[in-house]
């Protein structure tokens, strides 16, 4: 008999909710696939993909079009709440990141003692990732919204599903990229953004796959601490308004009522966080 968590139309809808990972700042698409028992056997799949592609294959398909349901689904409301609601949407956020951070300190610890190279490393991390981030713009130029800076945009979606933690998001935020990939999705621009985010994550799965299953086996304290390091510094960044990144949040305008509203959608997300990141230990 056919387990109801393998049936196809249950795979859809895990695509659906892993698509929050693609859109949402502060959501992990890895983070949601672990939750929903997919991560293990999709980094498998990925890292041995010519030994395991008959097993995997079709099942994984299901997930996949529910992710392009979901993404086509929920960008247009999504982009709708940043349009009107910016600060307290990413207060939101921000506070989600938050929430997962006791559950992150722990699974980077979970097979060795942290010492004094693991704070290297994150303290490292937090401060040349936040560095490099806040100042992108002038150090790199602005990614441009066309068909290579959508190839980039499926690399960090991809990496965010390979590397539980890390919100690919936060990162396309700084880079400028965030709203013209919703609005790509929202107007199903197939051969402009669909396209060009595909061809981006399958060419990250392929390149960094093995790497990150070696890694994780061989470095797992290290690597969490270096995650750790840029998921702290992409939060800061989504709360300090930047003038080197064109989606930067602004508190130009805002009110007490929307300071206070804003504190409550961050205490909000870090219960939310907090209850996702139970839940993925709980189901791992």
């Amino acid at each position: 008999m056919t387990n109801r968590q393998d049936h196809p139309i249950v795979r859809f809808c895990k695509g659906v909710i892993i698509a929050l990972g693609f859109i949402l700042p502060g959501v992990s698409g890895g983070v949601l696939a672990a939750i929903l028992g997919l991560y293990e056997r999709l980094l498998n799949f990925m890292a041995h993909f010519r030994q395991n592609f008959r097993r995997d294959f079709w099942y994984f398909v299901p997930v996949g079009l529910g992710g392009i349901a979901g993404v086509a689904l929920l960008s247009a409301p999504l982009e709708y709440l940043l349009a009107h609601w910016q600060v307290i949407v990413l207060w939101g956020f921000a506070g989600a990141i938050v929430g997962t951070l006791p559950a992150l300190m722990y699974t980077a610890n979970a097979h060795t003692p942290r010492d004094g190279v693991d704070w290297a490393w994150f303290f490292g991390t937090l401060l040349l990732s936040g560095g490099l981030l806040y100042f992108m713009s002038d150090l790199f130029g602005t990614l441009p919204a066309n068909f290579g800076g959508f190839i980039v945009a499926g690399a960090l979606i991809a990496l965010g599903v390979l590397v539980p933690g890390l919100s690919p998001s936060n990162l396309l935020l700084i880079l400028g990229l965030f709203t013209p990939m919703l609005t790509g999705f929202k107007q199903l621009n197939l051969l402009g953004v669909y396209l060009p985010i595909a061809l981006g994550a399958v060419l990250a799965m392929a390149l960094f796959s093995k790497a990150m299953d070696y890694l994780i086996h061989r470095f797992h304290s290290r690597v969490y601490h270096f995650i750790l390091g840029i998921v702290v510094a992409s939060t800061i960044l989504i709360l300090v308004p930047n003038p080197h990144a064109a989606e930067s949040i602004s508190y130009a305008g805002v009110t007490p009522l929307t300071l206070g509203l804003s504190a409550v959608a961050g205490l909000l997300g870090i219960a939310l966080g907090y209850w996702m990141s139970r839940l993925e230990v709980k189901y791992k």
